[in-house]
């Protein structure tokens, strides 16, 4: 074999051997991280009945916002994110309604559309108090 030969199959075998490599960081990544389906803590009952409401971004099944006090037997839990572009809805107590500071999308307390442009409902999640914790799981 000379010395032409033996360069051209040896960058042969080094492309070769790297093709898998090159697929691979081409390809999406897969998520690893899974949402549990069990109770998680929100937060507390003290921080619910200050304001009425409670707020945790980064819990492990998502943004969650509770609703409602210790007291009340309606705590409704709703993923805070409007369903039409992705912005942080606020709880309006008076009007017994979630509002959308961006365009003006407007949620029952349940979740359900009341004016649009939304066209889905907030995602929603159990909620239950046990002790001084506030535990929510996706419906």
């Amino acid at each position: 074999m000379n010395r032409r030969d033996f360069i051209t199959l040896f960058g042969i075998g080094g492309i070769a051997s790297s093709l898998p490599l090159a697929i691979a960081a081409c390809s999406p990544e897969k998520s690893t991280t899974t949402i549990s389906k069990d109770w998680q803590n929100i937060g507390t009952v003290a921080e619910l009945d200050k304001d009425g409401q409670l707020l945790n971004e980064n819990s492990p099944v998502g943004a969650v916002l509770v609703v409602g006090t210790s007291k009340a037997k309606n705590i409704v839990a709703v993923n805070p994110t409007c369903t039409h572009k992705g912005c942080k809805v606020d709880w309006r107590a008076t009007e017994n309604k979630f509002l959308c500071p961006c365009h003006q999308s407007a949620f029952a307390g349940d979740g359900k559309v009341l004016e649009g442009p939304a066209t889905k409902p907030l995602a929603t999640y159990a909620v239950k108090i046990e002790g001084d914790a506030v535990l929510a799981k996706p419906v």
